[in-house]
């Protein structure tokens, strides 16, 4: 059994047993009230750069599947473990499920991704709730001097895909602008039979890079989810602004929905502790008509200062934040939740089919 310690930026620490890679990391310490997925959020490039905490008080009851022959895979969202670091307060390390092929303990080993149980996760949880979302420091040493942000890198660069590549073989042609994207968002667009042409996060369609990949159509584009702060892509921005420019029909999903605001005109800001799980509860603007959603966003589209010709789509019944937009006469929308959840509810996956609609062919 080996000791190690949770630093949290304010002071605190928290004693417990590593688990995993058993290796010192630091990043932004969040929690998702999630009861399931852990799979699915461990590899949610949403989360890269973050100390994840789980507050159920049992992860890994279930084990962790095999990835199978499948690339775009239904148990993981991205290749790779995301997170920088796990936070449990009992990790399961007998398991039982008929698709898994090993504990969580022995992925999180073979995937060098170190965690820690044997922690309050409640408390922590409350902690954060109060004071906010905090750097932390994960590992055996006691005594820790100083803390890296991860926010100061570029971490959209880093989830996204590293050159252009094109699924399916629909009528319809939507271009993916990659910012970190789900598996659960791929295997959505193409089930509705459509030609997806995923690209890089600052992969300009209309000025493309020399190497071959040019004189492509499309229909429409949707932008993906992602890590981090909106304002860290400008490239993103400006292709999205040209985008609108050319009245092309546009989806944008979480780190998307900022991205549209911001390239719109609009204002974005830092939610206090984010929304990270799949009990989120949204309305549909001026109407009764509720859904549960799967989130995971540090931050928020400021309602105060929407972009001209937008309108508030969702909302937050929890604190009332923008849950999404939608124009008033043009082909663009967004929403900062997760249609296609993975894990969780499949209430709003009729986005993606209202998104489609507005396509040409």
């Amino acid at each position: 059994m080996d000791k190690g310690y949770l630093h949290l930026e304010d002071g605190t620490i928290f004693e417990g047993t590593l688990i995993g890679a058993k290796k010192d990391v630091f990043g932004e310490v969040v929690f998702s009230t999630g009861m399931v997925g852990y799979t699915e959020s461990l590899t949610d490039s949403s989360y890269r750069g973050q100390i994840l905490v789980f507050t159920y008080p049992l992860i890994g009851n279930y084990g962790v599947p095999g990835f199978g022959s499948k690339r775009i895979s239904e148990s993981f969202e991205s290749e790779k473990v995301q997170v920088r670091g796990l936070v449990v307060s009992k990790l399961a390390r007998e398991y039982s499920h008929f698709s898994a092929k090993g504990s969580l303990d022995n992925y999180l080993k073979c995937e060098g991704i170190t965690g820690i149980e044997g922690i309050d996760t409640r408390m922590l949880t409350v902690k954060i709730r109060e004071k906010g979302v905090m750097l932390g420091h994960l590992g055996r040493e006691k005594n820790i001097a100083h803390f890296e942000d991860p926010n100061a890198e570029n971490l959209v660069s880093q989830a996204s895909i590293a050159r252009p590549e094109i699924l399916g073989k629909g009528k319809k042609k939507i271009l993916l602008l990659d910012c970190g994207v789900k598996n659960g968002i791929l295997s959505s667009l193409l089930q509705r039979k459509a030609t997806v042409i995923r690209v890089p996060w600052n992969f300009d369609p209309f000025n493309p890079p020399a190497g071959g990949f040019s004189g492509f159509s499309f229909d429409g584009v949707v932008v993906s989810n992602g890590p981090g702060d909106p304002k860290k892509v400008p490239e993103t921005i400006t292709i999205v602004r040209k985008i609108i420019a050319k009245r092309i029909p546009l989806l944008g999903i979480c780190l998307g929905n900022q991205i549209l605001a911001l390239a719109a005109g609009g204002e974005t800001y830092k939610l206090k502790y984010g929304h990270r799980s799949h009990n989120q509860p949204v309305r549909l603007a001026g109407t009764k008509k509720c859904f549960l959603t799967t989130q995971n966003h540090g931050f928020a589209v400021d309602c105060k200062k929407l972009p001209g010709g937008f309108e508030v789509w969702f909302e937050n019944l929890n604190d009332g934040t923008n849950e999404g937009l939608r124009h008033k006469n043009l082909p663009f929308m967004s929403v900062q939740f997760h249609p296609e959840g993975r894990p969780g509810p499949t209430d709003t996956e009729w986005v993606f089919d209202e998104f489609i609609k507005s396509l040409k062919h």
